[in-house]
């Protein structure tokens, strides 16, 4: 395990000295002779876990020192030496500095190292919660954004299934009431499509990884088969190559969730007037790692996008409706099988996911 890193800050050098002397065997001291300078330390080395320091200094107290870097660095746990502990002392430590332990000057090595293991957990322990918090802010972030999808995304296609019904209401007649009908067929896919989204928002939040051996010859003959009908209908150049001479072993239900949500995507974006529309997927594996390329010459991501895309709900063009779950879940996917993801996009040229999958 690392050491503990430690900051002493006293105006006396013998002390500092004497203190990196004893200590720094089992930890990593830093000393500094005043506050600039130990605020120039801290800014510098952001895994100092205890900081040390004198009360009595020339320019500036030690308690006014500890209660003024608590905003800027929360975490350190700050413990005083003083060897005029007085109660004024105390009640000024503990309401203003949020002092966590006293030690007297001279100070003794075991009550040191008892000060040490005992400030170590308590900073372990802090940190962990506010891990855990930051988690849990993130999570409430995410029901709020997914509280509104609902409302919004779900209400939209039943309102106009509701609208058209109560117009197909109105006539007798069969020609603009099978007008309707398409319109209502168009909400009912919309609203089939984001709760296939949900699908798959859920199954990468539950469940253990189902892993098999995938064949990536067979994957791209499924991928073929699978979009027919869109490279016919988008007259696009489709072209898969695949080259792999290794076992490779993964969860197959999160790869075919990565790579439709991708392909998807690279037929929906597409230039409208183009001519030479094209989608390549690229699969290699070696040495227990799939490289997986889909690259297309469609509208392309604005650069200020290409950062938020995998931001849940978020959406970098009105071209085609989205749910905004796309690219979500397919770094959720990734995540979960220790992938990452490279996006290299221009507006208006294209854009190239590689992907990096590493064998389980």
């Amino acid at each position: 395990m690392d050491k503990v890193e430690i900051l002493y800050v006293d105006d006396e050098l013998n002390n500092l000295l004497g203190f990196k002397a004893n200590f720094r065997l089992d930890y990593t001291i830093h000393t500094a002779s005043d506050t600039i300078e130990a605020e120039k330390i801290l800014a510098e080395n952001p895994n100092i876990r205890i900081i040390f320091c004198d009360h009595r200094m020339p320019h500036e107290l030690g308690v006014d020192f500890l209660s003024r870097i608590k905003k800027l660095y929360p975490r350190p746990i700050r413990i005083l030496l003083t060897a005029y502990a007085d109660m004024n002392v105390v009640v000024n430590a503990i309401n203003k500095g949020n002092i966590f332990k006293f030690v007297r000057k001279p100070w003794l090595n075991e009550d040191i190292i008892s000060s040490i293991e005992e400030a170590n957990k308590f900073y372990i322990a802090t940190s962990l919660l506010d891990i855990k918090n930051e988690e849990l802010q993130k999570a409430y972030d995410e029901l709020d954004k997914f509280a509104y999808s609902i409302s919004h995304d779900m209400r939209d296609p039943l309102a106009g299934v509701l609208s058209a019904i109560s117009y197909a209401l109105g006539y007798d007649q069969v020609k603009p009431i099978h007008e309707l009908l398409l319109l209502m067929q168009g909400s009912v896919l919309k609203l089939d499509q984001y709760i296939d989204s949900l699908k798959d928002y859920y199954l990468l939040r539950r469940g253990e990884l189902l892993l098999k051996e995938i064949d990536f010859h067979e994957v791209a003959d499924s991928i073929n088969e699978f979009y027919k009908i869109s490279i016919e209908e988008n007259k696009v150049n489709l072209s898969i190559t695949v080259e792999q001479n290794s076992l490779f072993k993964s969860d197959l239900s999160l790869l075919e969730l990565i790579l439709h949500n991708l392909l998807s995507n690279a037929f929906k974006y597409q230039k409208l007037d183009a001519k030479d529309k094209y989608i390549k997927a690229q699969f290699k594996v070696a040495k227990g790692m799939a490289t997986i390329i889909v690259e297309d010459n469609g509208i392309g991501i604005a650069n200020e996008s290409v950062e938020d895309i995998f931001k849940l709900f978020y959406r970098a063009s009105h071209q085609a409706q989205g749910m905004g779950f796309g690219l979500y879940n397919v770094n959720s996917a990734l995540i979960k099988i220790n992938g990452k993801v490279e996006v290299e996009s221009e507006l208006g040229k294209g854009t190239k996911f590689t992907l990096y999958i590493p064998s389980k």
